[in-house]
């Protein structure tokens, strides 16, 4: 087992200073038993502990590092740009520069508005689509996390699934009335639901690729009956694409699907690492934002110019290469491995993957839904992280969160992860 001196030093102080030790809920290892360790240093696609302990990484800090930790152009452009200043609270070129990027990836967004996290993103799309609509009813899908804003925080995924409490403390029962919570895949569902509360649903809100209760895809159609339904209701249609944007496909999840949402929503790897979020769409909802319409959405560090430059360094690197096809080559070698390593082992896995991301649930298959995840052996996933940190391999340490491949990882990086599964498969 690696040596963990250090880190467990680090932890013991953590605990008397932040909440549980951690600053985000699903890094305290709650999901699989045992402390969290403490990151010295990340380069490629490996990070390194303060105890000098080396691990491939299939975090990549949650999505963002597709090109792997450290990437040259990415901090080649940070460095440039903090010499110049690393904070304005004013326009700066990069934001422009940005914009017009995200916009040429994302033929869907007209108009874009950056802020500073996820979250930020889903929330201002939220309170946007109801003050474009005047309506206060929102539909999102049970298992699917978009960040920690109250009307979000009903039946979300994420860390919230993972600590076994899906609603949080602290959300007024007047405000979640108004979010409807529906079975993802389950075309009745919602098309009963919009037979019910239609004239009232301001916004349907989904993930690209549901990736907060680990990894299931929609069923064939299953996007485009949204679609229509919003359309023929008046319901702003949100594509939440904070972990699948620019990840799946330049145009993300919605070009893979040929979809065209209202709006959607940005972060990871537009920020190259640094705290970002966005949220665009269609030009005439866009325009209800201040400083020209009635919706208010601000922040200071919006746009930030360290942000903007990391973001453009990966966008511009993802554009000039083939790292699409690359990523997928390196999924599939990998989903092929690990199914095989686990049919020799006599345990049953069921292997979900689109592109580089991935998970692998502890229960027959199929898994469509929050409710098929939740049969996963969780006992077991805590054996398999366990064991396959002992081998050098960091997975989420969480059966309830997706696995990311960067550009980084190699054939042999691979390799040695399906050779340490299928010892550590043998072992639960």
């Amino acid at each position: 087992m690696p040596i963990r001196t250090r880190s467990d030093a680090l932890f013991a102080a953590a605990l008397e200073h932040i909440p549980g030790g951690v600053n985000s809920p699903v890094r305290a290892f709650r999901g699989v038993g045992g402390d969290p360790f403490f990151v010295d240093s990340a380069q490629g696609a490996r990070i390194t502990d303060v105890d000098g302990n080396t691990f491939i990484d299939y975090v990549g800090t949650w999505g963002p590092a597709i090109l792997g930790h450290a990437h040259p152009k990415i901090v080649a452009a940070v460095q440039a740009a903090a010499v110049r200043g690393t904070s304005f609270g004013i326009p700066n070129p990069a934001e422009v520069a940005m914009a017009w990027r995200v916009k040429e990836f994302v033929p869907s967004v007209q108009k874009v508005r950056f802020c500073n996290s996820g979250t930020e993103a889903t929330m201002s799309a939220i309170r946007l689509a109801r003050g474009f609509t005047r309506r206060d009813k929102i539909i999102k899908f049970d298992g699917c996390y978009h960040g920690h804003a109250d009307s979000l925080l009903v039946k979300a995924g994420s860390g919230a699934l993972t600590l076994g409490c899906p609603d949080s403390a602290g959300v007024p029962a007047d405000l979640a009335r108004h979010t409807l919570v529906l079975p993802f895949n389950d075309a009745d569902a919602v098309t009963a639901a919009f037979a019910a509360h239609g004239p009232g649903i301001a916004a349907l809100i989904v993930e690209g690729v549901p990736a907060n209760a680990g990894l299931y895809l929609p069923k064939p159609g299953y996007h485009e009956l949204l679609t229509h339904l919003c359309r023929d209701a008046g319901t702003v249609f949100i594509f939440d694409e904070v972990m699948t944007g620019f990840r799946l496909a330049k145009g993300g999840a919605q070009e893979l699907y040929g979809l065209t949402p209202d709006l959607s929503c940005f972060g990871k790897i537009i920020g190259g690492g640094l705290p970002v979020g966005a949220f665009g769409g269609r030009a005439d909802i866009m325009d209800h934002l201040a400083p020209l319409g009635p919706v208010y959405q601000a922040g200071t560090l919006s746009g930030n110019p360290l942000a903007m430059a990391a973001g453009l360094a990966a966008l511009d690197e993802l554009a000039a290469t083939d790292a699409y096809a690359t990523l997928d080559a390196l999924g599939r070698q990998l989903g092929a491995g690990m199914v095989d390593a686990a049919k020799a082992a006599g345990v049953t896995v069921t292997w979900q993957r689109l592109g580089s991301m991935f998970c692998g649930y502890f229960t027959e298959g199929p898994v469509w839904n929050l409710s098929d995840a939740m049969r996963s052996d969780r006992t077991k996933f805590a054996k398999f992280f366990h064991g396959m940190l002992a081998e050098g391999i960091y997975l989420a340490p969480s059966q309830f969160e997706a696995g990311f491949i960067s550009t980084a990882h190699t054939p042999d990086d691979i390799d040695a992860t399906v050779r340490a599964a299928a010892k550590v498969l043998r072992t639960i």
